[in-house]
């Protein structure tokens, strides 16, 4: 089976079919893939005279800076339910639907990077939230990035989750299987039957393929010198065996200030750093969606800027 289809199914899978175990006392509701934290409030909100559907976990008027949450191809804010109903016990958490997918459904013209970075900053300017940490996954990664680039003073810390800042970010066997996308290798699949369950625009699923096929085939490159204007810190999470070259991982790590060899030679972190990087082994690029609670467990230290700690016996206290 092509990549694609392998990818669209064992997500579905991955994402849709089990029950997600959160700490707290969250209400629940039960959808057609078990239960997930219910959300605070929802709705749709209006940017540039288009529609994008969120939902919003947690007080977006506390003191703590809200998480906005960006989505996979073929995916939606309810399929990202593993990382948000974690992240939604320590912080406010905001995901929406980007164009084409969930319940946003179709919108006219492209799906192109810049235009889901811009939908991204407009979905927090309409929720009047001035600011927020990111955090996207494959196709949400590419857009987190473009939306630190784009709207800077929109983003906060950035956890990049098997995204790529470039196309030859990906190898270049995964770039040759998505040019060959087509709608029936999602037939019957679980990612098509979601589609159709959520979407306004049930029918259009083979133009959602068109489309991200076409942004697939894109240059949507970004400069080195802008990864390392970034304002904020940044975590990149990637498995050993992920869509994205580990090469690439490793080098926007250290675009984002990450392997200091000053730091190494010292042996211990005197602070938080500016960059982390965490290889999950014998993981793929969809199985990394079956890993949230580490994930999770690892960002949260990240996104509150906790100082690494120290083992005992090595340096007088």
């Amino acid at each position: 089976m092509r990549f694609v289809g392998l990818a669209a199914t064992a997500l579905a899978l991955a994402t849709c079919d089990r029950r997600i175990e959160v700490q707290g006392n969250q209400p629940m509701t039960e959808t057609n893939g078990g239960s997930r934290a219910t959300p605070t409030r929802s709705g749709y909100a209006d940017v540039h005279g288009a529609r994008f559907y969120y939902e919003v976990h947690g007080d977006l008027n506390s003191k703590k800076t809200p998480l906005l949450v960006l989505h996979g191809s073929y995916m939606s804010a309810e399929a990202m339910a593993p990382f948000v109903d974690r992240f939604a016990t320590s912080r406010p958490v905001i995901a929406f639907d980007a164009r084409g997918h969930g319940r946003t459904g179709d919108l006219p013209g492209s799906i192109t990077y810049g235009q889901m970075a811009d939908d991204s900053a407009g979905v927090l300017e309409a929720l009047k939230v001035s600011r927020a940490d990111v955090l996207g996954y494959s196709m949400g990664g590419v857009t987190a990035l473009t939306m630190a680039v784009r709207h800077p003073d929109r983003v906060g810390k950035q956890i990049i989750v098997s995204g790529a800042s470039r196309r030859n970010g990906w190898y270049p066997e995964v770039n040759e299987a998505l040019q060959k996308a087509t709608p029936a290798a999602f037939a019957g699949s679980p990612l098509e039957a979601a589609y159709k369950r959520l979407s306004p625009t049930p029918n259009a699923f083979p133009v959602l393929v068109g489309k991200l096929r076409a942004l697939d085939l894109s240059n949507y490159d970004l400069s080195d010198d802008a990864i390392r204007k970034f304002g904020d810190k940044t975590m990149i999470v990637a498995g050993d065996a992920d869509g994205v070259d580990l090469e690439h991982a490793i080098e926007l790590f250290k675009l984002r200030g990450g392997g200091d060899r000053k730091i190494a030679a010292q042996g211990f972190l005197p602070e938080a750093p500016r960059a982390r990087l965490a290889i999950l082994p014998a993981t793929s690029h969809v199985g990394i969606m079956a890993n949230a609670d580490l994930i999770v467990t690892l960002a949260v230290p990240f996104l509150d800027d906790v100082k690494p700690p120290m083992p005992p016996g090595f340096f007088k206290e």
